[in-house]
């Protein structure tokens, strides 16, 4: 098998919420968004290695080696000093994992698991790693009933999406806002790949999920229903929605002030979506005000 390698964040051996059924994630780092209201920031950057944050630990669990941060896991008590000493907004706490590595953890976990998703981040940055595992996954007898999800902002191409298509089973996209305008005030970028990705994977049959975050007076997903509405249900009236709601715990900067989003409009957004024609909407189960 061809060596190939990814950074990781971290790795859920179980999660319920990323995909259907029981699921193994995996958070790559790296994200091509810089989205005010991120609660990981330190996802977004790859670490620069440029040393400021080794002095600051004060476990010693960093070191400056060859020009390279190292990062001894064993002795981090992920009090998180190197991240808020970092100018980056990025972590020397990551991991690298081959195509092998994966694939032993996966079977350390096989009789608990219904599938495979890959996050972030953003997950699409390391698009190379994603085809190589998910192929390796569908061509191993013992793993290849196992689905393979990507959890994705969208901003892929479509001819990245082309390249693993077809080892991939399904995909959830985030359409932060309708406006293109509004989503790059939000984000730092667009939404026209965003809304051309949601396209491609429908007519693919590939797109498991549409997810939408409502920021009160930040977001115009609720003042957008009936385009949003339109946009999707001429692919499928059934396609699955989910509709989450902002808090601002966690988040940094501007957006610690902003207002978190209420049962009541996420409720109402939900009401005018299915009035509009959609069907297929999931809500939270919890609220953070």
């Amino acid at each position: 098998m061809n060596k190939s390698w990814a950074i990781v964040n971290k790795i859920l051996p179980f999660s319920c919420v990323d995909g259907p059924g029981n699921r193994l994630v995996i958070f790559l780092q790296g994200c091509n968004f810089k989205c005010l209201n991120c609660h990981n920031p330190y996802t977004i950057s790859r670490c620069k290695e440029c040393g400021e944050c080794v002095a600051s630990c004060p476990h010693q669990a960093l070191s400056f080696i060859n020009n390279k941060v190292i990062w001894q896991s064993s002795t981090c008590q992920q009090c998180d000093t190197c991240i808020n000493t970092c100018n980056y907004q990025s972590t020397p706490m990551t991991y690298r994992y081959s195509i092998e590595d994966i694939l032993k953890l996966i079977r350390k976990y096989l009789p608990f698991l219904n599938g495979i998703t890959l996050s972030g981040g953003e997950a699409t940055l390391q698009l190379a790693f994603i085809e190589q595992l998910f192929s390796a996954i569908k061509q191993a007898q013992d793993l290849k009933h196992l689905s393979c999800f990507v959890d994705s902002n969208g901003y892929l191409p479509q001819l990245g999406w082309q390249k693993i298509v077809n080892v991939m089973d399904g995909a959830m996209i985030d359409l932060k806002a309708w406006d293109n305008q509004v989503h790059e005030a939000l984000t730092s970028k667009g939404n026209l790949r965003v809304k051309k990705s949601i396209e491609y994977l429908a007519k693919m049959n590939k797109l498991y999920e549409v997810r939408f975050l409502i920021i009160p007076k930040h977001t115009d997903l609720q003042q957008n229903a009936e385009q949003l509405a339109n946009f999707l249900k001429q692919f499928d009236a059934n396609i699955k929605i989910r509709i989450n709601a902002f808090h601002n715990h966690g988040v940094r900067g501007e957006a610690k002030t902003w207002q978190s989003a209420s049962k009541q409009h996420i409720e109402n957004f939900a009401m005018e979506l299915k009035q509009f024609g959609l069907k297929n909407i999931v809500l939270p189960t919890v609220y953070l005000s």
